[in-house]
């Protein structure tokens, strides 16, 4: 049998991912994390059944351009200006909190002072994924809460997406035109997106919109097209898929499009997650587990805390403050991709990026536990929580 190859690779990692599902689903687990468990058993420094790790990473590559493409997509210009407006504040004000008890802490445990700077920007975010996918779909689309939650973690969305570009810029070569091109690079990608959607993709989709295979191709060659067109501009992969998503969300066949690219999104995804598993180097665990337990704790209890007292400052009420603080504790999937990132680059040590995969964990982990426990969610235990 061999085990490098396509079939064997993607039949152990869907298999083994149905299973693990399966477990956590049962004990009301956050489902990544059975991907990410997974990605650490077979992968090189667990069971070594995974063997082609670059196939892995390379696939799992494209779940990350497919995610960022469909966050573009919900990104209504309109709505956009009035979320951000209305979160800018919370959003900066907490995620430099965040940051500053991240980064120290790392800096406290003896981290070189350009890994705390990446723990710092990996950790400040919360996970768009949990903190969605708890929240009840009335609460969501008809409550002021659900208004709260998404424009903070759009807010945070769009950070993380300009730290990746600083990242990408920081492992090219070292001198001015590293950091300059890309921002000259970013607009001029964005005129382009438009000009191409303005006078192609739009008079293509209205005359063919009734081929639903047709839109289907189209929509991925856009994305992945334009992914392409950002890395010849030295911008990355990922960064092109999002402005790709943006230049579309005006158009009425952008949901469409959303829909029938989740399921695509989702395979990939579960190989994003297995291959930050696969890469998680068990050997270096020790050395990161008691800073990982302590900043994980830190930012569980303090992330609560300080969203409460901001959003209180800003006129919202103590149930909403508390409830909404609790919901963004966790750390957040962008976390895991901004530390391969900047670990491929050569920016972040291995060892600060087990620290982050390890925290970012750890938060998922208890922050789920806590959510379900204590707050109406898809997946309460109780039936008094339970919504949705």
């Amino acid at each position: 049998m061999d085990m490098s190859g396509i079939t064997f690779t993607f039949a152990a990692i869907f298999l083994g991912a149905a299973l693990l599902a399966s477990f956590a689903l049962y004990t009301r687990q956050p489902i990544i994390i059975a991907y990410i468990a997974l990605g650490a058993l077979l992968g090189p420094y667990g069971g070594g059944v995974i063997t082609n790790v670059q196939l892995v990473n390379d696939a799992g590559h494209v779940g990350i351009i497919f995610l960022l493409f469909l966050l573009g997509l919900d990104m209504q210009p309109r709505a956009l200006v009035n979320s951000l407006r209305a979160s800018s504040l919370v959003a900066l004000l907490s995620s430099i909190s965040f940051a500053g008890i991240s980064g120290g802490l790392a800096l406290l445990f003896g981290f070189p002072v350009s890994d705390a700077f990446v723990i710092a920007g990996a950790l400040m975010f919360s996970s768009t994924i949990i903190g969605i996918k708890l929240l009840p779909t009335t609460v969501l689309h008809h409550r002021h809460l659900g208004e709260v939650l998404v424009a903070l973690l759009l807010f945070q969305d769009l950070m993380a997406i300009i730290l990746l570009v600083v990242l990408q810029s920081a492992g090219g070569p070292d001198d001015l035109s590293s950091v300059v091109r890309p921002l000259l690079m970013l607009p001029l990608l964005g005129i382009g997106c438009w000009a191409l959607v303005r006078f192609a993709l739009i008079p293509l989709i209205s005359r063919f919109d009734r081929y639903h295979e047709y839109i289907f191709l189209l929509s991925i060659g856009w994305c992945l097209g334009i992914a392409e067109i950002a890395l010849l501009l030295g911008l990355s992969a990922e960064i092109g898929a999002f402005m790709a998503g943006v230049a579309v969300a005006t158009s009425p066949i952008a949901q469409y499009i959303a829909v029938s690219l989740k399921p695509l999104r989702d395979f990939f995804l579960v190989i994003f997650f297995f291959a930050v598993g696969a890469q998680f180097n068990l050997a270096t665990l020790p050395a990161v587990i008691l800073p990982a337990v302590v900043i994980a704790a830190a930012l569980l209890t303090l992330k609560p805390v300080i969203y409460h007292g901001l959003l209180r400052g800003v006129s919202e009420s103590q149930k909403l403050a508390w409830n909404l603080g609790f919901r963004l504790g966790q750390c957040s999937e962008f976390a895991l991709l901004i530390g391969m990132v900047a670990f491929q680059t050569g920016v972040l040590s291995e060892t600060g990026n087990t620290l982050i995969q390890a925290t970012t964990i750890l938060t998922l982990l208890v922050s789920s536990y806590l959510v379900v426990f204590n707050f109406p969610t898809p997946i309460a235990i109780s039936d008094e929580l339970r919504r949705d």
